[in-house]
């Protein structure tokens, strides 16, 4: 009964943050996800009785709109000047010239108690699926210029 009333919640929609920003990438680049799924409790009524519930994202499922995609135990970061690459979560796309749509899902976890008890695991999760980003893969063409 928990988790039906779980599945009932108004769990946070999770937002993809792709960058480089502004919907374009390019191929053959590290492109950085992540999102911000934070965890959050709620307050339900089940048969008359007071249920708490602590729900906290458990994983993360980075479609990257190319036929793959990731697992992560972590909402990724966004990019901070000074930070290795490899402390990001990045896919590297290989084909130009396409538009796609990645999205992120988060599963959730969540314990509960009834009228202040003792705090127990819900049996299963919830997963939510965030809305797809308008991604288009581009080539760069180099080009040289005369050094100032």
């Amino acid at each position: 009964m928990v988790l039906r009333a779980l599945r009932r919640v108004d769990v946070p929609e999770p937002v993809l943050v792709v960058q480089p920003p502004g919907g374009k990438t390019l191929v053959n680049l590290e492109t950085i996800f992540s999102t911000t799924a934070e965890p959050f409790t709620a307050t339900v009524r089940i048969l008359g009785r007071r249920v708490d519930l602590r729900i906290t994202p458990r994983s993360f499922v980075w479609d990257h709109g190319d036929g793959t995609t990731q697992r992560s135990n972590t909402p990724g970061r966004p990019y901070a000047r000074g930070v290795a690459m490899d402390r990001y979560l990045t896919h590297t796309y290989t084909h130009a010239d396409v538009t796609l749509r990645p999205h992120v899902s988060v599963e959730y976890a969540a314990r509960f108690r009834v009228d202040n008890g003792a705090w127990r695991d819900v049996n299963g999760t919830v997963t939510i699926r965030g809305p797809g980003q308008r991604l288009q893969i581009v080539e760069a063409t180099p080009v040289l210029v005369t050094p100032r």
